[in-house]
């Protein structure tokens, strides 16, 4: 999940490795060195990563007693969610509080188009395929293209194929995974246009998010940090009413507190 750096004020990633297998004190120690440092955290995590790597960061979350700690695992695809992680790693370099940039990260999902070419969709449960698909999947040589994010789609591919992509400028990263084709590079970019196109390495959850090795994943993105820190700034920001962080939305990254319900007084009979 750790991509290269979009440019040199990219703030370099922490990876945290092999999280549910270390022992906890070695988590805790690693967490702690990390808010001493920095003052806030942010972690992003794939929903594909094990049970264990999600309860072992709400347990060091919990034991450290830390608002300081933000968990965030948004419904994209690996790549997807790796650049996510990067974006916000470039807005890291910026004049944003730590609730804003962390808060950041649910506002620029909404402009990330991620999908796969699958050799299969048998397997495939984290976007809706219909009976006549999973069907069609059992045929040799059969591919589907699937945009997981922004909205769920899925097409076999034939010869004009394609999927609705972004209405505005962006680049493209493809990994290839084991899957043999062109389509991606050829006839997808050709249709969503990019200005740049580039390819990097597969994320380690990629097939067990998609359901098959046999996949080519790819992502359309906002890469300029200019456009994403006007983005981020265009947008309102709050105060959170517990912590007193500043964010973007109702609930807070942080302490997770959301505003408090005023209820309206009863009128008098």
């Amino acid at each position: 999940m750790a991509l290269s750096a979009q440019d040199e004020r990219t703030v370099p990633a922490v990876v945290l490795q092999d999280l549910e297998r270390e022992p906890l004190e070695r988590s805790l120690a690693g967490m702690q060195t990390l808010i001493e440092q920095h003052g806030h955290v942010i972690v992003v995590c794939s929903q594909a990563a094990p049970r264990g790597t999600q309860q072992r960061l709400h347990t060091v979350r919990s034991l450290l007693e830390s608002d300081r700690i933000a968990v965030f695992r948004p419904e994209l695809p690996p790549l997807g969610l790796a650049v996510l992680a990067r974006q916000l790693r470039q807005l890291a370099s910026c004049d944003l509080s730590p609730g804003v940039l962390a808060s950041a990260g649910r506002l620029l999902t909404h402009y990330i188009h991620a999908g796969a070419l699958l050799g299969s969709v048998t397997k495939l449960d984290r976007v809706p395929v219909d009976l006549k698909s999973h069907a069609k999947s059992w045929m040799p040589g059969s591919q589907f293209g699937v945009l997981a994010h922004p909205v769920p789609q899925l097409v076999r591919i034939a010869p004009g194929v394609t999927l609705p992509g972004p209405e505005f400028g962006t680049s493209m990263l493809v990994a290839q995974g084991q899957l043999q084709s062109d389509w991606v590079t050829a006839t997808l970019a050709k249709s969503w246009r990019p200005q740049g196109l580039r390819e990097v390495a597969l994320p380690a959850e990629s097939a067990t998010w998609w359901g098959t090795a046999k996949l080519i994943e790819f992502c359309a993105y906002l890469p300029d940090l200019s456009v994403l820190y006007q983005l981020v700034t265009s947008v309102r920001q709050n105060s959170c009413h517990w912590c007193g962080i500043d964010v973007i939305g109702d609930r807070c990254v942080f302490c997770s507190a959301v505003p408090p319900t005023h209820e309206q007084p009863a009128r008098a009979g």
